[in-house]
């Protein structure tokens, strides 16, 4: 059973926006909320470039200027204690929804302490914030990356995640069992969304398909992992925001145990578009909708400007979501194909970069 929340009128923090998936959701509760604050928080990491989350941060404002609701954006981190308990003193959150991480499975190989300070203690200020200045519902990311090097597909949340094979997703496991604990703890409704393979326009320049893009828009060549041999579970940022606002309005329900302590009301899903595509078909689609927005000419070299390469340390060859759970409680299964989401990022991505 879920405990309905009603999201207008309250006052709700995303933290990551103006991330990739924060400044979506965050327009989409703009866009859709009568009354109400919405708080973002991000510290405008340059772990990719600081232009891209400026202009997503303007297109949060301009959304806020024709909002019914209030918006305010606050710059710093999730990992400064004294911040986060700050902003929950003075706004006394309804509803939190934290998309702030240190993001990327081959990036945490070489930077570790910023995945720790992130998305380790970061975390747990924010479960320690909704402890004493009690919430509705706490919504977070995890991620696909906690089902490590699993066999079985598709993934479910019923699987074991106990060896992950990155450091990120290490930290991504342990934010669900901190969670866990506080909400056992404290009685503090979580829900952990495991999100897989999010792309779309002004999306992660670090992600692959974005990536691929500007070096194929430079004449440069791709590295293709695993020779081809991987499959992906691509999901759309709106079929994700979907999701996420879906469940922000569905907390666990809160109850009692037969020894009087609380049951955790915790839970955890997969948010995965259920079609894993082949990594070769995925990049085939990817260069018919680069010639089709003008991004690349129509009589480009693809196979002179792409190397099939080995797997690299952290990857996984597989990942793909079993999303019956998400369906049943709460009647939603991502259903933009490939082909549409690759379409408006090469559309997106003409216009940004003017190619």
């Amino acid at each position: 059973m879920k405990t309905p929340v009603e999201l207008n009128g309250k006052t709700i923090l995303v933290t990551g926006a103006p991330g990739f998936i924060g400044t979506y959701l965050v327009i989409r509760l703009l866009k859709e909320l009568k009354s109400g604050t919405v708080v973002s928080l991000d510290n405008m990491n340059d772990y990719y470039e600081v232009s891209l989350k400026e202009w997503r941060l303007k297109q949060i404002e301009q959304a806020a200027a024709a909002s019914k609701a209030r918006y305010e954006f606050v710059c710093g981190s999730i990992a400064d204690k004294a911040l986060v308990n700050g902003l929950f003193e003075k706004y006394r959150f309804d509803v939190v929804v934290n998309l702030a991480a240190q993001a990327g499975v081959r990036y945490s190989i070489d930077h570790p302490d910023v995945y720790i300070d992130s998305n380790i203690v970061g975390f747990y200020n924010l479960l320690e914030a909704c402890r004493r200045y009690p919430v509705e519902h706490l919504v977070y990311a995890s991620s696909s990356s906690v089902y490590g090097g699993n066999k079985k597909v598709p993934f479910s949340t019923d699987d074991k995640v106990d060896n992950p094979v990155s450091l990120y997703a290490a930290t991504k496991k342990s934010d669900e069992l901190l969670a866990h604990a506080y909400s056992k703890l404290y009685n503090i409704p979580s829900t952990g969304l495991r999100f897989f393979t999010v792309y779309g326009p002004a999306g992660r320049p670090d992600m692959f398909y974005y990536s691929a893009t500007k070096r194929l828009a430079a004449g440069q060549t791709i590295r293709i992992f695993n020779f081809g041999s991987m499959m992906r579970d691509f999901t759309y940022i709106d079929d994700i925001v979907e999701g996420i606002v879906r469940v922000m309005k569905g907390a666990p329900e809160k109850q009692t145990g037969e020894d009087g302590l609380p049951l955790p009301p915790y839970a955890v899903y997969n948010i995965g578009g259920g079609q894993p595509e082949n990594l070769l078909d995925f990049v085939a689609t990817l260069q018919e909708e680069l010639v089709r927005a003008g991004v690349l000419p129509a009589d480009y070299d693809f196979e002179a400007h792409r190397e099939l390469v080995g797997m690299q340390p952290g990857d996984v060859p597989v990942t793909y979501a079993d999303s019956a759970a998400l369906e049943r409680d709460y009647g939603f299964t991502p259903r933009i194909t490939v082909r549409e989401g690759l379409r408006a990022f090469a559309e997106w991505y003409k216009d940004y970069y003017k190619c």
